[in-house]
């Protein structure tokens, strides 16, 4: 019971009917306040229950073409609504989550990176795996350097670049080498699997291991070596809302749209497996 009820009572004792219209008045005051402060409370849904606002995703780089048409159709659904995007390595959106960057969704590569920001308690409820990743070979177009096999990465006269190993990708990279007692020496460890493409797009490499996903957004700029090792070192993708969104309702309709069939259809037609 309020302060201010309690004294209205408290008047209504000792001065009768008077009192009583005054309490009214008051209890339809405090009611009208009360109903404008819990519709203002949320900016993730209007009066009427559509979701509205602005949506912050940190997602995996491989998910930057899948994801930016999820977005643009996520806005068309859902008029009034903006997805902001940060892509890039999933360890270093992991760490700037867990040290406190602003953000309403993490969709992770791997569940080591996502385990980060599990494990200091930055995620809200059980992350999903949404789709999974296999790794393929880009280099050059039209293959000049013949190469066929991840043995063939090993020549020295190749300039292979890799991600780095705390990437997913540069993690599976080097599981597939290790399982193959395979060792090579890139000429780089790039921050992020489409910075390791980049490099054979520039062509200041003549390969890269990449995921089939940034082979098949790379068109024609490259050409993609399937490897059979690959399938021994598959990434499941796993994506949360977290603790401190600001929109929940937004971010879960997010998250929905990307678990649903529309959302499976879109990140299928690039190249993702199924969860």
């Amino acid at each position: 019971m309020t302060r201010s009820v309690r004294r209205t009572r408290r008047v209504l004792q000792v001065t009768g009917a008077g009192a009583a219209a005054l309490l009214a008045l008051s209890a339809c005051s405090s009611s009208g306040d009360s109903a404008s402060a819990t519709s203002g409370s949320s900016p993730s849904a209007d009066a009427s229950g559509k979701v509205s606002g602005e949506v912050t995703v940190f997602a995996a780089a491989s998910l930057k073409e899948s994801f930016t048409t999820l977005g643009k159709e996520f806005e068309k659904q859902h008029p009034g609504t903006k997805v902001t995007f940060s892509f890039g390595g999933s360890d270093a959106l992991a760490a700037s989550i867990t040290g406190g960057a602003p953000a309403d969704v993490f969709a992770s590569a791997s569940p080591r990176t996502m385990k980060i920001v599990t494990d200091a308690g930055d995620a809200s409820g059980t992350p999903t795996t949404f789709v999974r990743n296999q790794l393929e070979i880009a280099t050059l177009p039209g293959n000049p350097d013949k190469i066929s096999s991840l043995e063939d990465l090993t020549d020295p006269k190749l300039k292979v670049v890799l991600c780095d190993e705390a990437v997913p990708c540069g993690s599976a990279a080097q599981k597939v080498l290790d399982a193959s007692k395979l060792k090579l020496t890139p000429v780089s460890y790039e921050e992020d699997v489409k910075s390791a493409l980049n490099k054979v797009v520039l062509k200041e490499a003549d390969a890269a291991v990449v995921y089939r996903t940034d082979v098949r957004a790379a068109g024609d700029k490259v050409e993609g070596v399937d490897f059979p090792e690959s399938a021994d070192a598959v990434n499941d993708y796993p994506i949360t809302l977290l603790k401190s969104s600001q929109n929940t309702e937004a971010a879960e309709a997010f998250i929905e749209l990307v678990q649903s069939a529309e959302g499976q259809k879109v990140l299928n037609e690039a190249g993702f497996l199924k969860p």
